[in-house]
Formats: structure tokens, C-alpha cells, sequence
């Protein structure tokens, strides 16, 4: 088989255990917990199972050790026969035989059941702890790795490492202790048969060692890359519009290709690898059987042993041949199984929170915290270190942000928006709109100043305490699998039906609720009613008004809505902003023109501020932006 060509550099750190997190396409993926580290997770839930670990393993073992049985029982009929014995000597083997088969059918199929049974109860932990740490990420985090890094291990590691559970564990326990017993056995026969066969022990190490040095790095490199191909399947299609409108479809068709290729690629070297890994163990089988065999005629020549005994240790080498090549084979699924495992345990082991600049120097342009003394009291009066904002008042000082260093998105910003009151950001598309509005809700943290939420310092607050002040609701509605009221209480585990009514009612969305096959009982989502654009949004803004924050932030949240909807979407969401700090940016300016004050961008820093009656007369750019909404054709400013 050809040398393989050198791996990349995401999978050379798969292969050293790196935790530090890959980087494709320019973004910093999830880490990778290291080999010793995801072992040391194995033993710690199979520490929790260590009475129903020892009792299907114990099963199995009795499984294994009664199939043993089944070839010195065929020897003993060879040498019967052999000797010319009356046909009846015959039956006693012959109805062993039969028991030995139905105990060890019933015994293997109960212990790999027992063993199956262990191997989901580990992995339901495990799954439990990854959905616990995916959804506490800071949403700067899972944006800087893209939604398809998450998206992969969720899907295809959780069910990598799922069928491994399924099928590929019982079979490898099973496998490696009919190996370990076989040997036993072959020993008991003759210990002279035993080290012939060993013969083919060599070969069969150096053939996985062979294959375990390629095969974890590229495995770990193929599951990196289909992630990366999710990641562009996802900014494609979900950018469809865009692409469409910049005329980006043969860039963006390159782009799908070549991370395609990228995993197909990866894919053909597993081929060719598990190929010359299975050519390479048929070679040490031949190696094996010839030995055992000579051997045999050797011994039974020199009336050392009977031809039963032969013909027995031929059986045993022989039954290891789908023993051993169903281990060697799952060590394949094993690694594919351990490099998704990696990638579950690196996010497991995420801390549930980033932590807090060390001083206010943290942060170029970052104020004194002036609020340190606000401090939420535990049960028994002391503080516990974390700031409550004193009101719903929001503050931008001299923020600067930048995805990529030196490709700066803001420059020194600064706004004030008072309690209470509705604040519109208007330009154009790359203006940094959805920068400061993902700044504000604390999905991403600013490169240089501070957002300041009610005199506290967004960056030192509790995630808690920033959830429960500020909610951002954008364009991309989730709506969850399951009864409406279910998917609205997710904002208020406790609310009551009466109290979802009084919500749905007050945004405008009861009546199309009540018209529902079952009402607020109706399933939706994925398999249930599918719900439009507009409606889906009335959901987002009714649980806005269940969270109850202080600050709501809308990103575009009626661009996907046609006119009508819009208009509709409009009516509701002043209903949900009343009495609440809001920064809405606008798609329709419309909006603009409804709020207490207009905030225009460009290029990323404020170029004019003030209420739309007053812009309308400085002849500025929201000026033209207005001029050019109010003709007879127009198309949504972006």
C-alpha cells in the first residue's frame, strides 16, 4: 500500500490529544479532549456501573467458556471413530454438543444485551453532560467555532459513538474474551500448539500498530472536515438570498466543493487503510493455521498427542479467525467511535461560564466599575460577588470590535439609551447594526471599551444576571418540537394557561393560537403544524414578554415577514417593548420613524444621531436612506 500523504494539521493534533481547539476556514473550533483525559471519563461512568459492569461481563465469560467446550467435544468424536468405538459411544459428544450450543446461545445473547445495556446508560451521562455544557457555551464561543462544528458532534459523533455502544462494544467484549480463553484452551491441549500459534502474533501486532498510528489522526482529521462541510452547507443555504443578491453562487458552489472534497478525500484514505489492514491480518492468519497444523501432524506422528487433540487445536486457531478479525475490525469502528468521544468530552469539559477580566485594565477603554458595592446578597445577607444592574438604562464606551485582528467591524462607539426608552440603529449592510446588538446582548464581548447595563459592566455580570436583563430576539426563529404551550414556557417554566393567553393576547397572537387544531395544546415544530414566518415571530415576542427583561434588543426580527406580516409583526412588537429599555435594528424604516431616537452607522462608527423628524431635516444619510424607503419602489434597507 502507498505511503500515505502527511495529515493535516488538525488531525496532528487530534493525534497528539491536543485540548486546545483546531482551527478551520479561519475559525477556532471546540476543543478535543486528549486521549488520557477521554479514557479517564470511560473509567470514571463505568466507576458509577461497576455492580452491572461485573455482572455482564461475567455472563459474557460464561458464554465464551461454555462455547470451548464445543471443540475438544469434536476431537473426542474424531478419536471415536477413529478407534472404531460402538456407534452409541457417539451419542453422549453428540447430545454435549447440542446442550453446549443452546446454553451458549442463551448465555451470549443475555450478556451482550447486559453489555449493551451498560455501554447506553454510559453514554445517556455522557449525552447528558454535553447537551448541559452546549447550552450554557457563551454564544460568542459556539459563533467563533460556527454553528457546524456543534452541529456535527451533536449529530454525527453522538451517532458514531452511539452504534459503537450498540453493536461494536458487546461484539468487542465478546471477541476479546473468546481470544483470551481460546488461548487457555490451546494451552490445555498441548502448550506446544499454543506457542506455534503465537507465531502469528507478530505480524498482527505490527499490523495494528501499523494501523492505530494512521488511524486516529485521520479519522479525528475526517470527523473535523465533515464538520467544516456543515459549517459551509449551513452559511450557503442560509445566506441564500444574500449569495443570490452579490452574485457569490459560483464562489459559494467552490467553496461547498471543496470542503466536500475535502471530507471525500479523507474518507477514500480510511478505505485504503482499513483495505491494507485487512490484507495484512489475512497474512498472519495463514501464518497461524500452517503452523498449528504442521505442528499437529508433527505431534500426532510421535504419538505425543491423538488426532482428536489435533483436529481440536485446529478448531480452536481456526474459530480465533473470526474472533480475532472482528476485534481487529471493530479497533476500525473504535477509533472512529473514540475520535467523536474526544470531541463529546472536550465540550463536557468546557467551563459553563468564560471567565471575568481580571481588573478593568482588561479592556482597552474599560471604565472603573463604579457598581462594585452592588453585589446580589446570598440567603444569609453576605455578597456573593455578582453586580445587579440598578436600572435598564444601557451604555456603549468606545467600543471597538473586530472578528479577524485588523479587520475592525467598530470603532470607538459610544451610546447612551435611557430606561425606557426605543432606540433605532439604521445603515447599510456591513455597517456593524448586528455587531452592537450581539455587543449589547453579550453574545460577543468587545475588543476595546465596555457595554454598561444599568452602571454595572456587561463583562463582569453573571451569566444569569445577563440573561435575566437583556434578551435578544433576530430573524432566525427556533420553534421547538412540541405543544405550543410548551414551546412558550421555556420563558416561564411556571406560567400558567391563563397567563399564556393573557401573553398571546397582548401581542395579537390569541386568535390564529385559538384557531389551531388543539390550540395552545397543538404540537409544532418539526413532525407537528408548521407555523409561518409571522407567527413564529409572535411566538419569540410572546416569550420576550414571559422572560420579562429589562433590555430587548430585535435583530431584523421582521425582515423574513412579507408586508402584511410585517406590519402585523410591527403592532405586536410595540406591544412587547412597552416599558422596556429597546435597541431595535431596523429593516424597515418604519421602525426607525416609531422610535424615541434614530442612531445611524457607517463603516462602523456613529455618524448621526436624533429623532426621526430631526434627521429628516439635516439632510444626512438617513436622510437619502428615508427619500429612497418613502419612493414608489423601493427595496428594504438591509
Amino acid at each position: 500500500m502507498p505511503n500515505d500523504p502527511p495529515l493535516s494539521s488538525e488531525a496532528a493534533s487530534a493525534e497528539a490529544g491536543a485540548v486546545d481547539a483546531g482551527s478551520v476556514a479561519g475559525r477556532e473550533l471546540l476543543p478535543t479532549a486528549t486521549t488520557a483525559r477521554t479514557r479517564a471519563v470511560v473509567r470514571g461512568l463505568l466507576r458509577e456501573r461497576r455492580g452491572q459492569a461485573v455482572v455482564a461481563f461475567a455472563v459474557l465469560i460464561a458464554a465464551t467458556a461454555s462455547g470451548l467446550v464445543t471443540a475438544p467435544l469434536l476431537g473426542q468424536i474424531v478419536d471415536l471413530v477413529r478407534g472404531r468405538a460402538d456407534p452409541a459411544a457417539v451419542t453422549t459428544p453428540v447430545v454435549l454438543l447440542v446442550v453446549v450450543a443452546i446454553v451458549q446461545g442463551v448465555l451470549t445473547a443475555v450478556g451482550v444485551s447486559l453489555v449493551a445495556r451498560l455501554g447506553e446508560s454510559m453514554l445517556a451521562s455522557l449525552r447528558e453532560r454535553f447537551v448541559e455544557r452546549a447550552l450554557s457555551l457563551p454564544l460568542q464561543q459556539v459563533e467563533g467555532a460556527g454553528s457546524g462544528d456543534l452541529t456535527a458532534r451533536v449529530t454525527g459523533d453522538v451517532s458514531t459513538v452511539s452504534e459503537a455502544v450498540r453493536e461494536a462494544l458487546p461484539e468487542l467484549a465478546r471477541s476479546a474474551l473468546t481470544i483470551g480463553l481460546t488461548l487457555v484452551g490451546l494451552t490445555v491441549l498441548d502448550w506446544r500448539f499454543l506457542v506455534v500459534a503465537l507465531l502469528a502474533v507478530p505480524v498482527q501486532f505490527l499490523t495494528v500498530r501499523w494501523y492505530l498510528r494512521r488511524a486516529m489522526p485521520l479519522y479525528a482529521a475526517e470527523r473535523v472536515a465533515v464538520g467544516a462541510q456543515q459549517q459551509q452547507l449551513l452559511d450557503t443555504v442560509g445566506g441564500a438570498a444574500t449569495v443570490r443578491a452579490f452574485r457569490l453562487k459560483e464562489d459559494h458552489v467552490e467553496r461547498v466543493t471543496s470542503r466536500s472534497w475535502a471530507a471525500v478525500e479523507l474518507a477514500l484514505r480510511a478505505v485504503r487503510l482499513m483495505t491494507g489492514f485487512f490484507g495484512r491480518l489475512n497474512v498472519a492468519e495463514f501464518i497461524g493455521l500452517s503452523a498449528v497444523l504442521v505442528a499437529g501432524f508433527v505431534l500426532v506422528r510421535g504419538d505425543v498427542v491423538t488426532l482428536g487433540t489435533a483436529t481440536a487445536a485446529a478448531l480452536y486457531f481456526h474459530n480465533l479467525f473470526g474472533p480475532i478479525n472482528t476485534a481487529l475490525f471493530l479497533i476500525d469502528e473504535a477509533q472512529v467511535a473514540a475520535a467523536g468521544l474526544a470531541r463529546l468530552v472536550g465540550v463536557t469539559d468546557l467551563p459553563t461560564t468564560q471567565p471575568a477580566p481580571a481588573n478593568d485594565r482588561t479592556r482597552p477603554g474599560a471604565p472603573p466599575s463604579a457598581n462594585r458595592s452592588r453585589e446580589t446578597p446570598s440567603a444569609n445577607g453576605s455578597p456573593t460577588g455578582g453586580l445587579v444592574p440598578v436600572d435598564a438604562s444601557v451604555r456603549v464606551h468606545g467600543v471597538g470590535f473586530a472578528y479577524a485582528a485588523g479587520h475592525d467591524v467598530l470603532n470607538e462607539v459610544e451610546l447612551a439609551i435611557e430606561a425606557g426608552e426605543t432606540v433605532a440603529l439604521v445603515g447599510a449592510s456591513g455597517a456593524g447594526k448586528s455587531t452592537i446588538a450581539k455587543l449589547v446582548a453579550g453574545v460577543h464581548r468587545p475588543t476595546t471599551g465596555a457595554i454598561v447595563l444599568g452602571g454595572a459592566d456587561a463583562a463582569e455580570l453573571a451569566p444569569e444576571t445577563l440573561r435575566r436583563t437583556v434578551a435578544l430576539i433576530t430573524q432566525e426563529v427556533h420553534v421547538f418540537a412540541g405543544p405550543l404551550a410548551d414551546d412558550l414556557r421555556l420563558a416561564r417554566p411556571d406560567a400558567t394557561d391563563e397567563h399564556l393567553r393573557a401573553v398571546l393576547d397582548r401581542v395579537g397572537a390569541l386568535a390564529w393560537v385559538d384557531a389551531l387544531p388543539d390550540g395552545m395544546a397543538t404540537v409544532v415544530g418539526d413532525g407537528g403544524h408548521r407555523l409561518t414566518v409571522t407567527q413564529a415571530q409572535h411566538l419569540a415576542l410572546a416569550r420576550l414578554v414571559l422572560a420579562d427583561p429589562p433590555v430587548a434588543i430585535l435583530d431584523e426580527a421582521t425582515a423574513d415577514a412579507g408586508s402584511a406580516g410585517a406590519r402585523t409583526l410591527e403592532t405586536a412588537t410595540a406591544a412587547a417593548l412597552a416599558g422596556r429599555t429597546a435597541l431595535i435594528v431596523a429593516h424597515r424604516l418604519t421602525q426607525a420613524a416609531t422610535a424615541d431616537r434614530v442612531i445611524v452607522l457607517e463603516a462602523g462608527r456613529v455618524t448621526e444621531t436624533g429623532t426621526h423628524d430631526t434627521l429628516l431635516t439635516t439632510d444626512g444619510h438617513y436622510a437619502t436612506l428615508w427619500a429612497a424607503w418613502s419612493a414608489p419602489r423601493h427595496d428594504p434597507v438591509a
